[in-house]
């Protein structure tokens, strides 16, 4: 059967009908089922579709919010080798200086033998429970909300910045930072006025923590050097009542003792030293490394550097130690505040004067 020409093309126009039809009828069911009836499809671009597409390395780096938690999460303290070391050192020579040296040269029982040993007794408990509050204490976080308030004219960050500072960004916790404040490699995050961190206490040193360290190390030079003095009495002892036997019973005590005392006492006086020096000008240790170089820029470029947190040496001490002398000692910081903005000195009055 041959059909005429006009026959095939009424049947081609039929199905070209029934085709678009299907289509009208196709596209009006996706709209009702995914949009509202005014919601009209747009191509997409495919210029923005390429620039809103993540790389490869921000698909894997999580969110700023998730790192903002993750780093508000408080940290528990681990148990590394050198905290059992120091812990280990402390009680060896607390033992070995109660039931060794007070014993053999005063005696335990007498008079003199008990007051040493109460106050020894005293000054290692007191190290020991500086230490613990320094290994497990927060030394300041900076929040996840901090922004700079660039609005507040008498900010001191305005004072610094005219001076050649700037606001301070970090680009591993994708958050601005505080004045003082760093980011430690190894806790993964930013610490308020941190200062360095120490491997022996597992932690940094930072704003919140400052003051115990230093309270600890002072307490400790002060255990080593009162058990070297008493290490030395009891030899002297020894030598006038001649007891070789027993001795040499007890020369192995003494040996590590005198090995592990020396070295120790020198280098915790070197520290408390370097501290004590970092107090009165208010300053921590990165401040000083990067005063170092700001000094050498300064003189190069012919005009004067100065610290702009050094407020004076008393200033400075009820900075770090509180307004109260009694508690200077007592490991203890509620006058500290939230360490997210410090008094500089132009924040003291004209004509006040911060000289040492």
């Amino acid at each position: 059967m041959v059909l005429e020409p006009s026959a095939i093309e009424e049947k081609e126009k039929k199905k070209s009908e029934d085709f678009s039809s299907y289509i009208l009828k196709t596209n009006q069911s996706h709209n009702n089922n995914h949009h509202s009836p005014t919601t009209q499809l747009t191509p997409p671009n495919p210029k923005r579709a390429f620039r809103e597409t993540p790389s490869f390395c921000q698909r894997r780096r999580p969110p700023p919010q998730a790192m903002a938690a993750a780093a508000d999460k408080p940290k528990s303290p681990a148990l590394s080798l050198p905290v059992t070391s120091v812990v280990l050192a402390i009680a060896y020579i607390y033992l070995s200086t109660v039931f060794v040296f007070i014993d053999r040269w005063l005696g335990l029982f007498s008079s003199p033998g008990i007051i040493n040993a109460a106050a020894f007794s005293a000054l290692a408990a007191a190290c020991a429970a500086t230490y613990r509050v320094a290994v497990c204490s927060d030394p300041g976080r900076v929040p996840a909300t901090y922004m700079p308030d660039v609005e507040d004219t008498e900010s001191p960050i305005h004072e610094i910045k005219r001076k050649g500072g700037d606001l301070r960004y970090c680009q591993k916790c994708s958050h601005y930072k505080p004045p003082r404040a760093h980011h430690c490699r190894v806790c993964k995050r930013c610490v308020l006025r941190m200062d360095h961190h120490c491997i022996w206490i597992n932690n940094c040193v930072g704003h919140a923590n400052y003051k115990v360290f230093f309270i600890f190390v002072l307490y400790a030079v002060t255990a080593c050097i009162y058990s070297l003095v008493l290490l030395v009495g009891s030899l002297t002892a020894d030598g006038i009542q001649d007891e070789e036997k027993n001795r040499s019973s007890f020369r192995t005590v003494y040996v590590v003792s005198g090995l592990l005392l020396v070295p120790l006492s020198i280098a915790l006086c070197v520290l408390l030293g370097w501290h004590i020096y970092l107090i009165l000008h208010n300053k921590t240790t990165i401040e000083y490394e990067e005063g170092v170089r700001a000094l050498w820029l300064a003189e190069k470029g012919g005009s004067v550097y100065k610290h702009p947190y050094d407020l004076g040496p008393y200033e400075n001490l009820t900075f770090v130690f509180g307004p109260n002398i009694l508690s200077w000692l007592w490991p203890t910081a509620n006058h500290i505040g939230s360490g997210l903005r410090y008094r500089t000195s132009y924040d003291l009055p004209k004509g006040a004067s911060t000289s040492k």
